[in-house]
C-alpha cells in the first residue's frame, strides 16, 4: 500500500557492493582502447551507489507514482494557472522553432509560427 507520508530511502542508502553476478575473466583486449583527451576524464571515481539494474527501475518508478499526474489522475482545476494543458497541445508547444518565439518578437521575424497558427 503506498503511504504518502512514507520516506522513501534514497538510491545512495540502496548502496550494496557484494557482487551480484560471478566474476568473469576476459582476455585482453585485442582492438586499440578509445583515446580520450586527458582533460576529459574525470579526475577521481565518481561516487554512485552500486545497485542493480532491477533494483533502479523499482526505486525511480516508485518515486514516480509519488508524483501526480493529471494524465493519471482526477484534477480538479482551479485558476488559470492550474489549467489542464492536454499533453498534445505541450507537444505541439514544444516544436523546435516555435518554443523560442517571444509573444512581443516582430511580425517579420514570427512569420512561420504566424502561418502555422493562420493555417490551424
Amino acid at each position: 500500500m503506498f503511504d504518502p507520508k512514507a520516506s522513501p530511502k534514497l538510491i545512495f542508502e540502496q548502496n550494496n557492493p557484494a557482487p551480484k553476478t560471478p566474476s568473469i575473466d576476459l582476455p585482453e583486449l585485442d582492438v586499440p582502447k578509445a583515446a580520450i583527451d586527458s582533460d576529459l576524464l574525470a579526475d577521481e571515481l565518481l561516487n554512485l551507489p552500486e545497485v542493480g539494474q532491477l533494483d533502479v527501475v523499482r526505486h525511480y518508478t516508485a518515486l514516480a507514482k509519488r508524483n501526480f499526474s493529471v494524465d493519471a489522475n482526477f484534477y480538479p482545476l482551479g485558476s488559470c494557472t492550474m489549467k489542464f494543458n492536454p499533453s498534445i497541445n505541450e507537444a505541439a508547444a514544444a516544436i523546435e522553432g516555435f518554443i523560442g518565439v517571444h509573444p512581443l518578437q516582430d511580425d517579420e521575424d514570427a512569420q512561420g509560427v504566424l502561418k502555422m497558427l493562420h493555417e490551424t
